[in-house]
């Protein structure tokens, strides 16, 4: 990891700061009012997003996290970051995605926290701003500039990368003499041990993240076979079809379903973690799919009375991450276009991602900035260091992806056959295309 001595008491001071404006107003009024003017002479840049600025005495990491880093940039740069929040009440039917949307189209904001399918649809309309010319851009890991570039114009970046694997009760694989699996022939061998020995359902799932496992299996060779760029534009253009590499991956799933591997009834109605977690924390289900924060919450699956390893989804290339993530974007037309941009690139310095990742744990998009993980997440570390993975979410794909392919695996849970599924995907192609 790339260490720094210079960004905590950067941080402190940043703290400091802001507490020792706040103390002025215990003073005189003259003290006040001098407060008052020099915060006025301060540059503001907006920021909109689905959270507002923490209390300070919350105990939320995430915001804590994010908020050092906007802190620093506050005090690096003289200016103050303004959080307009989305909230449901104040939006009522509307999502925070087409909230978004509707505020990045009138320019209403100057930074933007983005879910994948809003920078790949914004940045498709040409309304955020290209980010490559900023000097963290330097320092991506190339995983985070393929998921984030439309139209050839690095559109968003984000604080964290986010990935998912499947997290096994290694010590009831060991009860069984069973390897880890790496391919997807190796994972029914497991399942077919584990039903014969007793074990119900050996896969907990639930209605969100079964598409990792046609994600992973889909797209193993597009990501890691070297033609990743040709790939896309073959789709893109329509020369290749969506449905050609998700049929594998739902036929896979077809197969598990049909021997009683996964229990689709269940998966259907199941919240993630909620439905299928407590039977894997009590020993009942030997594997379950989670992303990366999960291995590190107690709340979750962060305190097992086993040993859990988080590996890669069992695919023609090993073990495969699945990766997504979303991003910081700025409006192309912002009024404060300049500070905006200033403001984005300190906040994401390999010194502030480092703040940010040894507080919340999670992988960098910084190629510089490693994370010190927990050894159950170390599997699936690894396979990401070395480049290994594939991406759930890309802005450069026509089709937006991690969202589509989640709602039509529920249609196969809920009893459509594999053909039904794949005409979606050819549907959602000829909208893209216009045909």
């Amino acid at each position: 990891m790339k260490k720094s001595g210079k960004i905590w008491p950067l941080a402190a001071t940043a703290i400091a700061i802001v507490l020792g404006l706040a103390a002025c107003g215990k003073g005189k009024s003259s003290d006040i009012n001098l407060a008052e003017e020099e915060q006025a002479e301060k540059k503001v840049v907006n920021l909109f997003g689905p959270m507002e600025k923490s209390d300070p005495d919350a105990d939320n990491i995430a915001r804590a996290a994010h908020e050092l880093t906007v802190l620093i940039a506050e005090e690096k740069l003289g200016v103050k970051v303004e959080y307009r929040t989305y909230t449901a009440e104040d939006y009522l039917d509307k999502t925070y995605d087409e909230v978004i949307a509707d505020r990045a189209r009138s320019n209403m904001d100057d930074i933007y926290l983005l879910n994948p399918d809003g920078i790949q649809i914004l940045g498709a309309e040409g309304v955020l701003a290209d980010l490559s010319g900023l000097e963290c851009a330097d320092h991506l890991r190339e995983v985070v500039k393929i998921a984030n570039t439309v139209n050839g114009k690095l559109v968003a970046i984000p604080q964290e990368v986010v990935a998912y694997g499947l997290f096994v009760n290694k010590d009831m694989f060991d009860k069984y003499d069973l390897e880890l699996p790496h391919t997807p022939e190796d994972l029914l061998e497991c399942c077919k041990v584990f039903k014969e020995n007793g074990i119900e359902t050996p896969i907990g799932a639930n209605r969100w993240w079964l598409e990792c496992f046609v994600l992973a299996q889909g797209y193993a060779d597009l990501y890691n076979g070297g033609n990743t760029a040709a790939a896309i534009e073959a789709l893109n253009s329509g020369e290749a079809k969506y449905s050609d590499y998700m049929r594998p991956g739902f036929e896979y799933l077809k197969t598990m379903i049909d021997l009683g591997y996964i229990d689709a009834e269940r998966a259907y109605t199941y919240e993630a973690i909620d439905g299928e977690g407590p039977d894997f924390l009590a020993g009942k289900t030997p594997i379950v799919m989670a992303y990366w924060g999960a291995a590190n919450a107690e709340t979750a699956y962060g305190k097992t009375d086993f040993n859990m390893q988080v590996i890669g989804f069992p695919s023609s290339y090993g073990q495969m991450p699945v990766v997504s993530m979303s991003g910081y974007g700025i409006g192309a037309e912002a009024e404060h276009l300049e500070d905006a941009m200033a403001v984005l690139d300190i906040m994401l310095t390999d010194e502030s991602l480092t703040v940010y990742t040894q507080k919340n744990q999670v992988i960098s998009p910084s190629k510089n900035v490693e994370v010190e993980c927990v050894d159950a997440l170390k599997p699936l570390n690894d396979r990401i260091d070395e480049c290994i993975y594939v991406l759930g979410s890309n802005a450069g794909m026509k089709v937006e992806q991690w969202g589509n392919i989640c709602l039509i695996v529920r249609e196969l849970l809920n009893g459509a056959s594999v053909e039904e599924c794949m005409a979606q995907f050819d549907r959602l192609q000829e909208q893209a295309l216009g045909k």
